[in-house]
């Protein structure tokens, strides 16, 4: 099981989140969220009711200061400054950086230096390798340590345009 810890509990936290609780495979387990600008008791109210995709379908609370969901504890962090999170107190391997402002590779680096074996970045970064399911995501390999999936657009069209390009031919689009 991979630990997982998430820098920021908006839009992408909150379904990266859902997403590892509403899997059955049970390979992911999310044990920290660091969220300086949400309050806990918001936390669950937006994990338990999710404007667009719907209530959650589990058991959801703040206890003792920890975000219980379906029972499992998840550290709470509140860090203003990413460099201030200790991940390796939860005993986290990989972060899912879903802030949107550690924009260089040096940036999100704060996170491999606050414990994290990994780094995966929410935002397109000039200087990481980025890669896109479906698209070029067997390129990525054990040892890169940070890397990017991109943004919501390009993976949005970027498989659209893979599968154009792959029966069609496309040189360039504008």
């Amino acid at each position: 099981m991979v630990k997982v810890g998430v820098n920021r509990f908006g839009h992408i936290g909150c379904l990266v989140n859902r997403a590892a609780f509403s899997s059955a495979s049970g390979k992911v387990e999310i044990v920290a969220i660091n969220d300086p600008f949400i309050d806990l008791n918001y936390m669950v109210y937006m994990f338990q009711y999710d404007s667009t995709h719907g209530k959650f379908n589990g058991a959801v609370k703040a206890e003792n200061g920890k975000f219980l969901i379906n029972g499992k504890p998840v550290t709470i962090f509140q860090e203003r400054d990413p460099a201030n999170i200790k991940w390796d107190d939860a005993g986290i391997e990989y972060v899912v950086e879903s802030f949107g402002v550690l924009i260089t590779m040096e940036k999100a680096g704060v996170h491999l230096k606050g414990g994290a074996k990994r780094d995966i970045i929410s935002i397109p970064l000039a200087d990481a390798p980025m890669f896109v399911m479906g698209v070029n995501h067997e390129k990525c390999d054990n040892s890169l340590k940070s890397v990017s999936d991109a943004s919501c657009t390009t993976n949005c069209l970027a498989p659209l345009a893979k599968v154009i390009h792959d029966n069609l031919a496309l040189w360039k689009g504008s």
